[in-house]
């Protein structure tokens, strides 16, 4: 499977760099073949000075890679910015530079690729309904998860120089993405020690029609089976107080109570902030992702 996932990507070649030298360099990959998913896509960021010296970085993969870089390529005319904000990071002296591999959603297959797999089978009745109109073709989070912690690792670990440890590689995501980001944090512990879960949409379906009672009960008891001790790990969650994002507090909060009753440190294993009058949006996550950063990724 990596062999062929690495022909494949060897042949579709890199693109010219889409940055300048001093503020890293963006290489594309296109129609990456994954098992059982969409053709994925791929904008990987190195840091300055990658490929004038011999260094190993440590990884961090983001989702809705489209968003993360250029602004020519996003959906909203709105980024991330995350090369900045590693930049910014770096800068602080808290953090190493990472490797930034940015994956790209899949359109109209976005929300069941990023819908954890093992909340969804826990659900019944409305829920599952509503869930199952959201998703469209069935949940495929499993196969996202095990193509990211397997094959898309396996090929970045040989093709770059990276550290290859757990508290070496990290995932975040936003809104879907951030739900996203804590499934391969819980579900795959031994590949991920760091993991930001940035405006999650805890309802997960349209925040207005859901039982929101029984929906935090599911997440609280998908939490608690999951945790476990911390050992090292450390994971981010925060959201905003306006549009979308207004919705999340109730469910943050059962989540939050469920880390400290599972032992985890507040401010050395897990955070969890609230950003008020911030959006459900690019620019309000670019705005704290340094931030993010700064404490997810410090040395």
């Amino acid at each position: 499977m990596f062999r062929l996932l690495a022909a494949l990507l060897a042949l579709l070649g890199l693109a010219a760099p889409l940055a300048a030298q001093d503020a890293g360099r963006l290489i594309e990959y296109e129609r990456v073949p994954a098992a059982d998913l969409p053709d994925q896509r791929l904008t990987i960021w190195l840091p300055p000075g990658y490929d004038a010296g011999e260094r190993r970085y440590p990884v961090l993969y983001m989702h809705d890679g489209h968003n993360l870089f250029d602004i020519e390529k996003s959906n909203f005319k709105k980024i991330w910015a995350a090369d900045k904000a590693m930049l910014a990071a770096v800068a602080s002296g808290k953090v190493e530079p990472h490797i930034i591999v940015g994956i790209w959603a899949p359109g109209p297959d976005r929300h069941r690729q990023y819908l954890p797999r093992s909340l969804y089978d826990l659900t019944s009745g409305d829920l599952r309904t509503q869930m199952d109109g959201m998703t469209k073709g069935g949940v495929i989070s499993q196969a996202y998860l095990a193509w990211i912690a397997g094959p898309l690792k396996s090929w970045v670990d040989a093709s770059f120089r990276t550290r290859t440890g757990r508290d070496d590689t990290a995932i975040v995501g936003s809104s879907m993405g951030g739900l996203m980001s804590c499934y391969a944090f819980l579900e795959k512990p031994q590949v991920f020690g760091r993991a930001g879960c940035v405006s999650s949409h805890w309802p997960a379906v349209d925040p207005r029609a859901v039982d929101a009672d029984r929906l935090k009960a599911l997440w609280d008891g998908w939490f608690a089976a999951r945790l476990g001790q911390p050992d090292g790990r450390r994971v981010w969650l925060d959201h905003g107080t306006a549009t979308l994002d207004a919705f999340y507090a109730p469910y943050q909060q059962v989540v939050d109570a469920r880390f400290v009753a599972a032992g985890w440190q507040k401010g050395r294993d897990w955070e969890s902030k609230v950003y008020e009058g911030a959006e459900h949006e690019e620019n309000a996550w670019a705005a704290r992702l340094p931030e993010i950063f700064g404490w997810l990724l410090a040395k």
